[in-house]
């Protein structure tokens, strides 16, 4: 690592320590990550997605807008700051191979987690819902030496075809991740969404090109939920897919859909009748919110929200927050989920929320920075 690389790197660190708003993300493409921070005034704080048309910033969005978990849109004095990094060194591809090598799974669900598979899958097989998803969270101890931009900087490196972001703010606390899903980027008059459910391990490091019944079914919910909330704002689209899309060791299948604006203005409407997706709700969608939110049996927070930056007079890229962590002062909290249909079975479904959290996991064992 260049003497650069980590002054940038403890840069980050200090803004967390002094408790200065921040965020630094990487868009899947591109090769250096920006930086932008907020010291003079308050982070604003939205309870109502409308809220964010005309709104220019850097947004972190919950599953859930409540007083607790409002929606946050940090203002910077600066933006875009590029953070220059280097490629791996071959200490740290030995490193991530080894760590690899260690990686394990439980492959028996925990009994909290099978009692809320079941009260879902019996709501699925009622035909009460087309499709659920249920998701967990692993609270695991922080390290004494636990360095979070370290992190990000093993996130960039490994993941490069996911959205990589770290950001504080006092309201939501210090957010890691790493996903493959737009929720809404472009500029201009081109805009882009995207339908991605359905997930496989990738196959000798390849992508998977026979996919069952069940996964191009939850696709295509998705895709047919994203087509008809456009129409509803008589946005009309052109779609390529579904094809199989990288997501770290994982993949999934991905339908885009592109689009023009008659008023750029209005990305906080556009946004409103896209979040949540069926990719990390359910279908029918209002009612697959409610359930979710009575049965799941935790509070998602900032996971399966969205965060990014919102410009509409610039470039605009947000991503729904997957394959992400909640950063305390002494433990960490991981996030993943999964869509289950009528045909979805326990051991299967347990398996891939492990194989999702170990994106992260693996992540954690990255030896800190040395200065």
């Amino acid at each position: 690592m260049t003497d650069e690389e980590i002054s940038n790197l403890t840069t980050i660190d200090a803004f967390i320590q002094r408790k200065q708003p921040f965020a630094v993300y990487r868009v899947p493409g591109e090769k250096v990550p920006r930086l932008l921070t907020q010291a003079e005034g308050a982070v604003r704080l939205i309870y109502d997605l409308k809220e964010l048309n005309g709104q220019r910033g850097f947004v972190i969005a919950p599953f859930q807008v409540s007083e607790s978990c409002p929606v946050v849109l940090i203002q910077p004095d600066q933006w875009g700051q590029p953070l220059p990094m280097d490629d791996d060194t071959e200490e740290d591809r030995e490193i991530a191979l080894r760590l690899q090598g260690q990686e394990s799974f439980l492959t028996s669900s925990t009994e909290e987690y099978a009692a809320c598979f079941h009260t879902f899958i019996n709501a699925l097989r009622d035909r009460t819902f087309d499709k659920l998803v249920l998701s967990r969270h692993l609270t695991v101890d922080k390290v004494a030496d636990f360095s979070p931009s370290s992190i990000f900087r093993a996130a960039c490196k490994r993941y490069i075809h996911s959205y990589i972001y770290l950001c504080y703010t006092p309201q939501t606390g210090i957010w890691l991740g790493s996903t493959p899903e737009i929720i809404l980027s472009g500029e201009k008059d081109e805009w882009h969404t995207v339908a991605l459910a359905g997930t496989q391990p990738l196959q000798d490091g390849r992508l998977p090109q026979v996919w069952d019944e069940k996964n191009r079914k939850e696709q295509d919910y998705v895709a047919s939920y994203i087509r008809r909330q456009l129409l509803s704002l008589d946005i009309h689209s052109t779609e390529n897919g579904p094809y199989p899309a990288y997501a770290g060791a994982l993949s999934h299948l991905k339908t885009d859909f592109r689009f023009s604006l008659k008023d750029n203005k209005g990305l906080g409407d556009l946004l409103k009748v896209l979040h949540p997706t069926p990719a990390v709700c359910g279908l029918p969608k209002e009612e697959a919110y409610q359930f979710i939110l009575q049965n799941e049996g935790y509070d998602r927070r900032y996971y399966s929200g969205f965060i990014g930056w919102l410009d509409p007079e610039g470039r605009t890229d947000i991503y729904v927050n997957l394959r992400c962590m909640h950063i305390e002062d002494k433990q960490l909290t991981l996030y993943a989920g999964g869509g289950l249909l009528a045909s979805s079975e326990l051991n299967d479904e347990w398996l891939e929320t492990e194989k999702k959290l170990q994106t992260i996991k693996r992540l954690i064992a990255v030896p800190p920075l040395k200065s």
